[in-house]
């Protein structure tokens, strides 16, 4: 029997859903709970049956420049894969792993026409997502744009092995000029605090591997500031070539991994993206996450991520509008 002040097989009246969602935007789960005088699972329901309407009513079109990332969800190396619209700064897909399947069912639920129109995405450079995206997207060797932030972060890594590594050698000899000094190499130069800078400048004025490492990562973030694709090469040249003769191992192995890749790493300026949108999507899921206490399940922790980050209309119709 249809009702006009409720949905089919809701419990509760349109008026009342639509203020339980406006709670559930601002309140933890379990706050809301105590406010709408609901239980656990009336909230999750109705977060439910929100996310459900929203997706009916999305228009099924595939952005033209897309966002693919990774989330560790729990210890034990669980992760989900998330795809999002970088232009509309929306999550438009969850899966569960971080394998090439994950990220073959977001591009299989459009047709090769329609992801034809996709015209980039940014990536880290983990294979399973290069290999599915380089399968289903036409032309996708050309739009495939390695993120900068997670090639700097691997640079970082090679920083931080090399720290690492000579703090030993100096520690054996008694020497603890490297104690408490690992943050002080992963700034960016003109970002580092000014109560550091004093100890910095005399850490970098002294013949050590870390200072070479962390020069040779400096000058890797002026690549990203050239104006065009054929100066950043010019770039380029002769970093590698400064990175790959350093006799630091770890700069050594980044160099050359980032070189077998590089048509993807200079794709960025022809299109311009970067994953800074998913990253930030990515911490207002750690928020989420906070905010629930935990999930039950993997279908709860999608519906949350859906109904804070999804940019979908989650209201019922009421007085004949749309939510």
């Amino acid at each position: 029997m249809k009702l006009p002040w409720a949905e089919a097989r809701s419990r509760f009246t349109l008026l009342f859903e639509r203020l339980a969602i406006d709670v559930l935007k601002e309140a933890t789960v379990r706050g809301a709970t105590r406010i709408l005088r609901i239980s656990w699972d009336e909230a999750w329901h109705l977060m439910q049956r929100a996310v459900e309407r929203g997706l009916r009513a999305k228009d099924k079109r595939v952005p033209a420049r897309l966002g693919v990332d990774e989330k560790a969800i729990s210890k034990g190396a669980r992760y989900i894969t998330l795809v999002c619209d970088l232009d509309a700064v929306t999550i438009e897909y969850v899966a569960e792993a971080r394998r090439m399947e994950s990220l073959d069912g977001y591009f299989l639920s459009f047709s090769a026409a329609q992801r034809e129109g996709i015209r980039a995405i940014a990536m880290d450079m983990w294979p399973p997502y290069i290999a599915s995206t380089l399968r289903l997207v036409p032309g996708a060797r050309d739009k495939i744009v390695f993120d900068p932030y997670h090639i700097m972060s691997y640079m970082n890594e090679a920083v931080d092995d090399v720290r690492k590594r000579e703090h030993r050698e100096y520690r054996a000899r008694g020497d603890e000029t490297l104690a408490r000094s690992r943050y002080l190499w992963l700034y960016a130069q003109e970002r580092l605090p000014p109560k550091h800078q004093e100890r910095f400048a005399a850490l970098r004025a002294m013949n050590l591997k870390t200072g070479r490492a962390w020069a040779i990562k400096e000058s890797l973030r002026e690549f990203w500031r050239k104006p065009t694709r054929e100066q950043a090469l010019a770039h380029w040249k002769p970093w590698y070539r400064w990175a790959t003769h350093s006799r630091l191992n770890p700069v050594i192995k980044t160099a050359k991994n980032i070189q077998q890749k590089l048509h993807n790493v200079v794709t960025y300026f022809i299109h311009r993206i970067t994953n800074a949108v998913a990253e930030g999507l990515n911490s207002k899921i750690q928020t989420i996450k906070k905010a629930a206490y935990g999930f039950r399940s993997f279908e709860n922790f999608k519906t949350a991520i859906f109904f804070h980050c999804g940019g979908l209309r989650l209201y019922p119709v009421t007085h004949g509008k749309p939510g």
